[in-house]
């Protein structure tokens, strides 16, 4: 069987064997880069070896299944599970070989506004294991996704535009004049920021203080920008854990870099964490592919 992590910017397949993931590659093949919808040539250029060596199953799961995509599969309410993606996911046409599309997942906050991700439900999914009965995983980027499991199934989860928010607010206003844009991250001043998120007046009140601060030089330009990475994710975290309601300690996917700096913010604002080991994307669609409705004749 061969999966497929597919985003907007990123390639990554897997081939598996017996359970186990034998080979795996990536490519500079994002949604981004896909022209004249040119989805088909793509997956088989990338993983053409493995075609020719037998594998008849490909199961995809992140943007590729986008609006903007290949074929949209629709997004599938929470509660989501292995078996529910596995049963909703969406045929794409192939010649050779049978490829299927793991559908996205939404959710609804306690006002019913939605939320929705794709990819990241497979990659929670394929951390079950160390989630355990249940827990909060986190995974970190340009819009973090923070999950609340339960017996194996996706609860509800909430998303944070932390990481576009940075990129904004330090390129496009005023507070991008106080900073060097190519300072290296100051700890310390990383620090100050993740304590200020736990003052009264909010973020929106917290973020002039990155131009006063500087004003009135108590902050170089040198460590505002990490400065306002520690605020904005200081009210990341802290919105977050208050909303997971002790749902348990905190699993983070994704870029080692990344994780680590969310592992050092949750305990900085007292909240337990730790990283995922092994390959959650590829155990996730492993598991999901396994659920799925294969036709007679595409078994590996």
């Amino acid at each position: 069987m061969i999966g497929v992590d597919w985003g907007t910017s990123s390639f990554r397949a897997y081939r598996m064997r017996d359970g186990q993931v034998v080979d795996k590659l990536s490519a500079v093949s994002g949604l981004m880069t896909i022209e004249a919808r040119k989805f088909a040539e793509t997956l088989r250029k990338a993983v053409l070896p493995w075609l020719n060596a037998g594998e008849r199953q490909v199961l995809l799961s992140g943007m590729v299944g986008s609006r903007q995509g290949w074929v949209e599969a629709p997004y599938l309410p929470c509660p989501a599970s292995v078996e529910t993606l596995g049963a909703s996911a969406v045929r794409a046409p192939f010649d050779g070989a049978e490829v299927l599309i793991v559908p996205g997942v939404s959710s609804e906050d306690a006002a019913g506004v939605p939320e929705v991700m794709r990819g990241e439900e497979t990659q929670i999914l394929g951390a079950l294991s160390q989630i355990g009965v249940g827990g909060t995983v986190c995974l970190p980027g340009s819009h973090a996704k923070w999950a609340v499991v339960r017996d194996g199934r996706i609860l509800r989860f909430a998303t944070y535009m932390t990481g576009e928010a940075f990129a904004a607010f330090s390129a496009h206003t005023i507070l991008g004049r106080m900073m060097k844009a190519d300072a290296p991250a100051d700890p310390a001043a990383l620090r100050q920021g993740l304590r200020r998120s736990a003052d009264p007046g909010g973020l929106l009140r917290h973020l002039f203080g990155v131009r006063t601060l500087g004003l009135f030089d108590r902050l170089n330009e040198n460590a505002a920008a990490s400065y306002l990475s520690g605020l904005l994710l200081g009210h990341e975290v802290r919105a977050a854990l208050a909303d997971a309601q002790d749902a348990g300690p905190v699993l983070l996917i994704g870029d080692p870099t990344l994780c680590g700096l969310y592992l050092d913010a949750i305990r900085f604002c007292g909240g337990d964490a730790h990283i995922a080991a092994g390959e959650p994307a590829a155990l996730g669609l492993l598991a999901i592919a396994r659920s799925v409705r294969w036709s007679e004749g595409s078994a590996s």
